[in-house]
Parts: C-alpha cells; structure tokens; sequence
C-alpha cells in the first residue's frame, strides 16, 4: 500500500452542534444487506458533522452518490432534533454508492482518514458528542478486514500521533436525514461553518488527491 498522503484537519471556533450525553449504540452481529445494481456498491463513513464529508466525496472520480444521515442508534426513524441530543447512538454519517471499477473501497478509506481527525473520540474539532464519532460500517467482510489491516498500517506507522479510536461496526440501517441537509456545502457555501471548516477541507483534498477528483 502507497505510503499514506494525510491533510491536516481543520479545525475552528464553529460547530453543528455540541451536546454531549450517554447513548447506547446498535451493536449488529450481521451486516444489514443491501442491493446495489449495475455493480455498484455501497461504503458508509461518520467522520463528524455530515455536511463534511458529503462535500468531500462528492468530488471523488467514480463516487455516483452522496447521501446523508444516521446510523448506529437504537432509534427508529430519527430526526436531527434527537440525534443532536445524543441519545438515539446515532452518528452522523453519509452513504456512498460507487463504481469500484473506477475509485476502489480501500481508495475511499485513505480519503476518509486523510480528511479527518480519527484520534479524537466523539469529537471532531469543536463539534462534540457520540454522534460525531469517527466510524466505518461495513456491508461485507471484505470491508470489515481492508479497515482493519488499514488501521493497523496506519498504527504501525505511527501516521497519526494519537491512537486511532475509529470504531468498525456492522452496518445497520441507515436513515436518510432532512432534505436541507443533502448536498449543504454545496448548497450554502456563504456559511460561516461551511466557509471556516469545509472549504479549506476541499482546498486540501485538491491539493493531495488530483488523481482522484471528478474534471
């Protein structure tokens, strides 16, 4: 595997939200199935507020979906409201469907840990609280093994100087949050959060990954 390429997160006096309380998350034995057509397939990453790295991926070559919302919890049905509070075990998260062909599952892994913090437990810079963890939810075992043998490089590596505190869990149901969150960077770029933190996210990105952005 390449040596690892890592961006400096960036972090800011802004944030989604920032409460913080005890929660129980869904512990699946069993990868909720999922059908993809065309060959396509699915990866879900919660990397801290889901307005990042919607924006993110939604630059990669061979990403054909972007889609936010939450997963991990033992709430049915969800809303932003309750996962702010902390208590549904939900995380932020997004679910990508893409064309392995072209951007393969380990490609999209050094992009999820090169564009955030994978140290920092239930918190990603000012954002704080379970549903900001970082996380890997995978549908299959060959998912489940390419994260773990990714964590190890990456500890043996020392490529971060903090442990790695990413959580590899078994993908549950995932549950599409509020239109107005779809596509926000996009979207609202004037705003204060999407102008202090996601852009120079993007900046970064182009800068280390131009073999992997959409033309």
């Amino acid at each position: 595997m390449k040596k690892l390429v890592i961006l400096l997160v960036a972090f800011s006096t802004f944030s989604c939200q920032s409460q913080e309380k005890k929660s129980a998350f869904l512990e699946n034995k069993q990868p909720i199935k999922m059908n993809v057509a065309n060959g396509l397939e699915l990866a879900t990453f919660a990397g801290g507020c889901f307005w990042c790295t919607e924006a993110v991926f939604l630059e990669i070559e061979g990403v054909k979906k972007v889609v936010s919302g939450y997963i991990g919890g033992t709430t049915k049905n969800p809303t932003y409201r309750e996962i702010g509070t902390g208590m549904t075990g939900h995380a932020e998260a997004i679910q990508i469907t893409f064309d392995p062909k072209i951007v393969s599952f380990g490609e999209l892994l050094e992009i999820f840990f090169a564009t955030h913090d994978p140290t920092t437990l239930n918190r990603q810079g000012n954002d704080v609280g379970t549903q900001y963890r970082s996380e890997v939810f995978y549908y299959n075992d060959n998912q489940k093994e390419l994260t773990e043998e990714y964590i190890k490089l990456m500890t043996e590596e020392k490529t971060f100087k903090n442990p790695i505190v990413t959580r590899i869990s078994a993908a549950s149901v995932f549950y599409e949050a509020e239109d107005y969150h779809q596509n926000y960077y996009n979207l609202n770029r004037t705003q204060s959060y999407c102008s202090y933190v996601i852009t120079p996210k993007i900046e970064k990105l182009k800068k280390n990954f131009k073999d992997k952005l959409k033309n």
